[in-house]
């Protein structure tokens, strides 16, 4: 796998002492169900950073947020990470009470080497997301090192992710550094063709990653909601489909563009359509894009996925983000479906970038099959937009 250039001083340089006590930041924002964790995966995937703490003799203390809780919110506790944690490490994991103050330094005391403290959300603490200078240097004062290992939080200011760092010798995570060694490498050192896959509801959530990639992609496939703004844009009839009124502009100089780039802009020749957003609702297919009146497209049609596929499978470097229909419904689950088998079967890399595609390719059985699953939706496309991320930003350089 071809891999970018990562600037900053990783783990694996880092000079841990038996004994000593690591903060580390990682990605526990996990989906909770009746008060259990619904899917590990974000814990998981911090494990090689844990583990390679532990064998390294120190004391872990690890923060995250869960949700968006406006304060103290006991639905939102991580006390069920913990409980995960502690069964995927066979014991030695501790929740505490709060993110700071005199319990949390009790616990801290009394770890003992290869133990974890898990501090509770941090975004119960008011001055988390303002990066509030006093929080932060009550987080890392227990501790003699900072490392970052939460991608999917790397984009944000806050005080967990970018505060702490003005306090700690501050070091990458092995899974943080892969994050952006590979999405760098797709918009960098890209094995050509360079085929972009985007779907999902916004064509302004996405508007500069498409502007990028129109510069430095060889094809760009657009289905899902986004690809009636195009059509509307195009003057093709949409019915009921989702269309944002402020998407439909930007939309038409997407295209504009598209017409002076190198790079191909594919968007849709078919579609399914149905009367409601409902499973049972009644539904057809049509072999052109224009949505009678009274319906609404809800996925991409069978010739729109064989040419997807095509373009997929001789691809070089793949990026996927967005879902091609409403694939939770299985009646319009058959498109992304086909983006999720044809990104599995390509011989090139294979990138997909978190949030609905990861659900998907989840859903379908092929998450083992893509050279690299990011685990941070925003982030990620923060990165490939061009945008530095601050939680990257701030731990020391190589």
């Amino acid at each position: 796998m071809i891999e970018g250039v990562f600037s900053k001083r990783t783990l694996r340089d880092a000079k841990v002492e038996p004994g000593q006590t690591a903060l580390a930041r990682v990605d526990f924002n996990v989906p909770l169900e009746r008060g259990h964790v619904a899917d590990d995966t974000r814990i998981r995937a911090a494990l090689p950073a844990i583990e390679l703490l532990r064998e390294r003799g120190a004391r872990l203390v690890l923060c995250s947020h869960l949700g968006r809780p406006k304060g103290r919110d006991p639905d939102t506790s991580l006390a069920p990470a913990s409980e995960c944690l502690r069964e995927l490490l066979g014991g030695g994991v501790y929740q505490a009470p709060e993110v700071i103050g005199p319990e949390v330094r009790r616990g801290v005391s009394r770890l003992e080497p290869e133990e974890v403290l898990v501090l509770e959300n941090t975004r119960w603490e008011p001055g988390e997301t303002r990066n509030d200078p006093e929080l932060a240097r009550e987080m890392a004062e227990p501790a003699d090192l900072f490392v970052n290992d939460a991608f999917g939080a790397a984009h944000r200011t806050h005080a967990s992710t970018v505060g702490v760092t003005r306090y700690l010798p501050a070091v990458a995570g092995p899974l943080l550094e892969r994050e952006v060694r590979t999405l760098s490498a797709v918009i960098e050192s890209p094995e050509r063709p360079l085929v972009v896959i985007l779907g999902g509801a916004k064509v302004s959530g996405k508007i500069e990653l498409i502007d990028r990639f129109l510069d430095l992609a060889d094809v760009l496939l657009i289905g899902g909601a986004m690809c009636f703004s195009f059509f509307r844009a195009q003057g093709l009839a949409t019915g009921n489909s989702l269309v944002e009124a402020e998407d439909v502009e930007p939309a038409r100089r997407v295209l504009l563009k598209a017409e002076g780039s190198n790079c191909r802009l594919v968007l849709p020749v078919d579609l399914v359509v149905a009367e409601s957003f409902d499973a049972a609702a009644p539904r057809r297919e049509i072999d052109d894009t224009a949505v009678p009146e009274g319906w609404m497209g809800l996925d991409v049609g069978p010739r729109t996925r064989e040419v997807f596929a095509g373009e997929i499978v001789a691809a070089g470097t793949v990026f996927w983000n967005g879902p091609m229909g409403v694939f939770e419904l299985e009646p319009f689950a058959a498109g992304t479906r086909a983006i999720a088998e044809a990104v599995a079967a390509a011989d090139g890399m294979t990138v997909v970038g978190g949030g609905d595609s990861a659900a998907a390719l989840t859903k379908f059985g092929l998450a083992d099959r893509v050279t690299h699953l990011s685990t941070g939706g925003g982030a990620a496309l923060e990165l490939l937009e061009g945008k530095p991320l601050p939680g990257v930003e701030a731990l020391d350089d190589a």
